[in-house]
């Protein structure tokens, strides 16, 4: 059954939130994003639309694990690459649904003991970490999700290995995706350290302009009256967006990074009361991502405040609500007053 997703350059009010999937799409070790809001906003919506914005990948035919076949074959691919030599094909990258009533062993997979008695072979069942390999993985509703789950997503979301032990008996397998968790703080609040552990946060807002609400509602009844059509009116912005995010993946590494903006980032960091080392790399990430999506080889101001936005705000208001967005701002262009 094919499913049409909504046109990502289709959704508008939402550029925040656009901005902060993209940012991990040209860099995943940016860390995921969380997505907070109340529902009706659009999250699942943009979440399943970065599906068609994104190139397809080459796996071999059958394997479970979506084997980067470009990495070293003794070290990364699983035994059915390494041993059958099988066809190769490009296939849409998985967007794998975590629900809130995942056991551990559907997420974390299973040792195949049948398979390990019968040829004896260490085997594994696949689980939702394996299927999500070199794609997304969306969490809905993650602040429902119960601890122990969200503990195991970030530690191989960081890791990019998932490692599956049962009966003193130890596998693993690559499992580097993209983290999207989504929630209405309405319904309870995250553990500060796990919104810390997450790159990005985007708190999002139903418009209140009254034009712009109109002009949504008219997208949305065109796209479900005529869903082909709607999509097709805008296969050129959505190519040219994938073609944009393709370049900006290649030129990342080219990005001109000052040595002095390391120390600048951390005395930032500092003032603002946050001590853990991931708001800094974080930070230099999404500002060095943000460049190149917008075709720079050097980081600017703009790149520089976009990054202050996505991944300040939320770290901020969870350790220090005496730091209101003024402060934050008044700090930023003290340090970073020399960039253009």
């Amino acid at each position: 059954m094919k499913y049409n997703n909504f046109p990502f350059t289709a959704i508008c009010g939402q550029e925040q939130m656009k901005k902060a999937l993209i940012l991990n799409i040209i860099d995943p070790k940016i860390g995921g994003v969380l997505l907070t809001g109340q529902q009706g906003t659009g999250k699942s919506t943009a979440v399943r639309s970065m599906i068609d914005i994104l190139p397809e990948i080459e796996v071999h035919k059958g394997c479970q694990f979506q084997c980067n076949l470009t990495d070293d074959p003794s070290d990364n691919w699983c035994d059915f690459c390494r041993e059958q030599n099988p066809q190769k094909l490009r296939k849409p990258i998985n967007l794998v649904n975590l629900p809130l009533g995942a056991t551990e062993e559907m997420v974390i997979g299973s040792l195949d003991i049948e398979k390990i008695i019968r040829e004896g072979k260490r085997a594994i069942q696949p689980g939702l970490l394996a299927k999500a390999n070199r794609g997304i993985l969306y969490v809905d509703e993650i602040n429902l999700l119960p601890d122990h789950l969200v503990d195991i997503l970030l530690d191989v979301s960081a890791s990019r290995i998932n490692i599956i032990e049962r009966e003193g008996v130890s596998l693993e397998h690559p499992s580097a995706f993209i983290l999207v968790g989504s929630m209405n703080p309405e319904e309870g609040e995250l553990r500060p350290q796990i919104s810390d552990r997450l790159g990005l946060e985007v708190q999002i807002k139903a418009p209140t302009d009254p034009q712009l609400r109109a002009e949504i509602s008219i997208r949305v009844l065109e796209f479900e009256d005529q869903p082909e059509k709607f999509i097709q009116k805008y296969s050129i912005p959505q190519e040219k967006l994938k073609q944009q995010i393709q370049s900006a993946k290649k030129k990342i590494a080219e990005v001109i990074i000052p040595e002095e903006l390391y120390v600048q980032v951390a005395t930032l960091i500092l003032k603002l009361g946050l001590y853990s080392q991931r708001a800094d790399i974080t930070f230099i990430r999404c500002a060095r991502a943000h460049a190149t999506f917008k075709q720079r080889t050097e980081i600017s101001k703009e790149d520089l405040w976009e990054a202050s936005n996505l991944v300040f705000n939320h770290r901020v208001k969870r350790f220090d609500e005496s730091i209101s967005p003024e402060i934050l701002e008044t700090y930023f262009n003290e340090i970073f007053n020399e960039y253009k």
